[in-house]
């Protein structure tokens, strides 16, 4: 089964070709950067250089796994759009990814996880969710202060990718795993077994998981 795997949930992004074998055997093929800023120029073009090296065409595509969130207002509008064409005209499943489920996971422990990614502007996106082997149940995800993720995770274990958010839980004497960067293939190992438990959506479903308001939405409800 080949899947296309995009993020272009951040300052920079990754598009990939893997393979899905039986149970959860996930293979990338190729996974190649995208530079923040440029993902509507880069983003067709580099699927389309990726099916021609490896010789396949959008029709050998059987499924679609793409961050939704949470990050750039831009990058994900971008990233969206660029998969609901070619899902809808193909009639493929996708599956919607989380990136702070892909940290919650990684942390490799169970019990409840709080995962952190850096929301600039001093905030911070937090999804809290209950791990157990391969799995996570979804409990929330919210964007807080550097302060309210530190009260969040109280108790709990914190699992980020970010050094300066590992640092500050842990002088806060928070249990903290600091995890590797989501890439392709933990994005694609997430999305295979969500897409063989079904749980896919269709390209009039997908939605952007911002987390934050957009700057104009900011705007007009501070001058209303």
């Amino acid at each position: 089964m080949l899947l296309l795997v995009t993020d272009t949930s951040g300052k920079s992004g990754s598009v990939a070709l893997a393979r899905a074998g039986s149970a959860n055997d996930v293979e990338v093929i190729e996974s190649v950067p995208l530079a923040g800023g440029t993902f509507s120029a880069q983003l067709v073009p580099q699927i389309a250089a990726l099916l021609a090296k490896h010789g396949f065409s959008k029709k050998d595509f059987d499924a679609f796994v793409v961050v939704s969130g949470p990050g750039s207002f831009t990058g994900l509008r971008v990233g969206l759009a660029a998969i609901k064409a070619p899902a809808e005209i193909l009639r493929k499943p996708i599956v919607a990814v989380s990136l702070l489920e892909v940290v919650a996971l990684a942390s490799r422990v169970s019990g409840k996880v709080v995962a952190g990614l850096d929301g600039g502007r001093g905030e911070v996106f937090v999804g809290e969710y209950a791990v157990e082997g391969e799995s996570a149940r979804f409990l929330r995800e919210e964007l807080m202060s550097k302060d309210g993720f530190l009260a969040a995770a109280q108790g709990l274990i914190v699992a980020t990718p970010d050094e300066a958010l590992a640092g500050i839980a842990r002088e806060s004497g928070i249990s903290t795993v600091q995890v590797p960067s989501p890439d392709a293939a933990r994005i694609a190992a997430l999305g295979w077994r969500r897409l063989q438990a079904g749980e896919v959506v269709t390209p009039e479903q997908l939605e952007a998981n911002y987390l934050r308001r957009s700057d104009a939405e900011i705007f007009v409800r501070a001058n209303s």
